[in-house]
């Protein structure tokens, strides 16, 4: 069991902004709402998904609604008590533990917020090992878990109960429709699950690789002799697809998600050339002069080209220098059925799913 405090939040929100792949929320508002919370009640206990009991009920907790919305819209830190009361007599058990649902800068925060403030432990397991932006997408739904029962609320305080829906794309639907109405952002608990279920299809140790990404990002430039791209790229098992200047954002939020693409004009060895990014919440393609190089559910992040802290779709700005990344998805999400939920073609995106490791090797062999 490892302790999470005020020292480790730094890191486990920096390299779960990374995993977010462009979504997930504002990783600098959820570090706040975290720190607040550690302040408050104490460090939370983070427990490994094994030594989990089976019949031990966990509660996921994640944020719903479109990541720019939090700016202006923040909770108001009586949500999970409000979760717990709801799942908790609905099932007639007290929960075990919380569990982050994704990964990303504001859904891996939150579930230590909660864990601290209703003193209960987070389990150090997700259900994508990454973040994507609706609620069926998750590696429980290809092992045939439900969705619901599901809870809900807002900051004001409103509570909605879905006892059952007949598929989880059902439960995003409905659910969806309600955060629009409640300002565009709200407080969910789904998912809920037992031990059993949770190390039968969740993503293991997904805090734990956030806090050793974290710690990469922030000492990157420690090792002098090594250029600092060269560290951030080994450490990550990252694939560099693009580093150049954002010339054009176009970006939207339509109540349910932040939609839109970026443009890029190349920059050192990628001069001359140019790059698209298109995302929904999360960063979904990435094609260099025409050429697709990586596509959802491989992860493709923006980082900063001199820092390489993550860049989250809300944060994209004109003039903006980056490097655009792939890195590979978890396993589950390269079967049939995972890529039936997040593959290119449920996005509108007109390929076939290939690795990024292999479209990249066969872009380098044509070139």
């Amino acid at each position: 069991m490892k302790q999470i405090g005020i020292t480790e939040i730094e890191d486990i929100a920096l390299g779960a902004s990374l995993l977010g792949a462009g979504g997930g929320g504002d990783p600098y508002i959820g570090k706040l709402i975290a720190i607040d919370a550690i302040k408050s009640c104490g460090p939370v206990n983070l427990i490994d998904p094994d030594e989990v009991p089976d019949d031990a009920l966990i509660m996921p907790i994640a944020m719903m609604g479109a990541p720019t919305v939090m700016t202006e819209k923040a909770i108001c830190g009586n949500e999970y008590q409000t979760l717990y009361d709801i799942v908790s007599k609905f099932y007639g058990q007290p929960i075990y533990a919380v569990m982050p649902m994704e990964v990303g800068g504001v859904n891996s925060m939150l579930p230590i917020a909660a864990a601290a403030r209703l003193g209960l432990p987070m389990i150090d397991c997700d259900g994508m090992g990454r973040a994507f932006p609706e609620l069926q997408m998750v590696t429980f739904t290809i092992g045939g878990v439900k969705a619901t029962p599901m809870a809900l609320t807002d900051e004001k305080g409103n509570s909605m109960f879905f006892c059952n829906t007949i598929t989880n794309k059902w439960t995003e639907d409905l659910a969806r429709a309600i955060t629009m109405e409640c300002g565009g952002e709200v407080t969910i608990s789904l998912y809920i699950m037992y031990g059993k279920t949770m190390k039968s299809y969740g993503v293991k140790n997904t805090i734990t690789l956030s806090s050793q990404l974290g710690r990469l990002i922030r000492t990157v430039k420690d090792a002098p002799e090594r250029l600092p791209e060269d560290v951030f790229l080994e450490g990550s098992h990252g694939i560099r697809l693009f580093k150049g200047k954002i010339a054009d954002v176009l970006r939207e939020t339509n109540g349910k998600f932040n939609l839109g693409h970026i443009i890029l004009e190349g920059l050192g060895d990628h001069k001359g050339q140019s790059a698209e990014v298109v995302f929904q919440n999360e960063n979904l393609s990435a094609v260099v002069d025409g050429q697709l190089l990586a596509t959802t559910p491989d992860l493709i992040c923006l980082v900063d080209a001199e820092t390489f802290n993550p860049v989250t779709t809300d944060a994209l700005k004109y003039g903006k220098r980056v490097m655009v990344i792939g890195l590979p998805c978890y396993h589950m999400w390269r079967t049939r059925e995972g890529l039936e939920l997040v593959g290119p073609r449920y996005f509108g995106i007109d390929s076939d799913y290939i690795p990024v490791e292999e479209r990249v090797k066969g872009a380098a062999q044509n070139v």
